[in-house]
């Protein structure tokens, strides 16, 4: 039987805000408590579960394996006892501030024209929207969601896919006009290959030959930060450049860009996710309306 004198939610949910927001200070002021009394706090739950359950250093403090197992549980008991609150109240609509984080390909071509419906449906929700195809901290940047594409690297966040795409080579009549439309992979040794400031996953564009996978690297006289910008570049008649289908399906239809190399095109998807902290119905209504909507109304494919 449970000790009637410990507070046990009480003390999953300041584990929880710690590790979500990242440190003792930062919970504590959630808490209008002092760091030392989270410090103290957070060490009792270790001791009577006999774990250890961070790794503290001056600057941050880090889940243990342990951690980790209990951090996910925890925060599902605390759905739990969140779910059955809302159960109760007579009005669970979601409200409040949103802080949403999406690459600019995305948010160019779905979130923004998305945003004018989601609103009219919870007209309480105030969002606050960041375009960047940096992969930021949503921890540490306060973010609610995030979209990203590619890979998902683990971590404690949770994710819903909305998506996949391919990825084209493309290039502007114009361009290919003046340099010749590449029919070959050793054909890009001529061309002007566009790309990114940022590290992708992988070194270059990844090209059929011989029946395998290579990458082609890159050597173009421009870099940028965003697709949206890329593609632009790449409309302008600068050079080619490798795109997710979704970005340029109206510019092939409308003949302002051509994709080259199609047979050698290895068929590799890019996923796109909504990723998020919190676990099942923990999230904040809010959080959940937003969620449900992308994956119901993004068709990415």
């Amino acid at each position: 039987m449970a000790r009637l004198d410990v507070n046990r939610s009480g003390e999953m949910e300041v584990f929880v805000r710690v590790v979500e927001l990242g440190g003792f200070s930062a919970a504590a002021r959630a808490f209008r408590m002092t760091p030392s009394a989270v410090s103290k706090l957070v060490g009792r739950l270790e001791a009577r579960l006999a774990v250890r359950l961070l790794t503290r250093s001056t600057r941050q403090v880090q889940l243990t394996p342990e951690g980790c197992v209990f951090y996910e549980r925890a925060v599902r008991v605390l759905a739990d006892l969140d779910e059955a609150e809302r159960g109760a109240a007579t009005n669970d609509a979601p409200r409040g501030r949103l802080s949403v984080n999406v690459n600019v390909p995305f948010g160019e071509h779905f979130l923004l024209p998305l945003v004018p419906a989601f609103l009219a449906l919870h007209p309480e929700v105030t969002l606050d929207i960041v375009l960047t195809d940096e992969v930021i901290d949503l921890l540490e940047r306060r973010t609610d969601v995030a979209v990203r594409a590619g890979p998902l690297k683990s971590s404690q966040l949770l994710a819903r896919k909305l998506g996949e795409t391919r990825k084209l080579i493309v290039g502007s009549p114009a361009y290919l006009q003046q340099r010749g439309t590449p029919v070959t992979p050793a054909d890009l040794a001529a061309h002007n290959r566009l790309g990114f400031t940022y590290a992708r996953a992988l070194e270059g564009w990844p090209l059929l030959q011989d029946r395998q996978v290579v990458p082609v690297a890159l050597n173009g006289t421009a870099q940028v930060s965003d697709g949206e910008s890329l593609r632009r570049l790449a409309v302008a008649g600068l050079g080619l450049a490798r795109l997710a289908a979704f970005q340029v399906r109206d510019d092939i239809a409308a003949g302002r860009l051509v994709a080259v190399l199609e047979d050698f095109n290895p068929g590799d998807v890019e996923e796109v996710h909504a990723v998020f902290v919190g676990q099942g119905g923990h999230l904040p209504s809010r959080v959940r309306a937003l969620l449900d909507f992308l994956v119901e109304n993004v068709r990415i494919g």
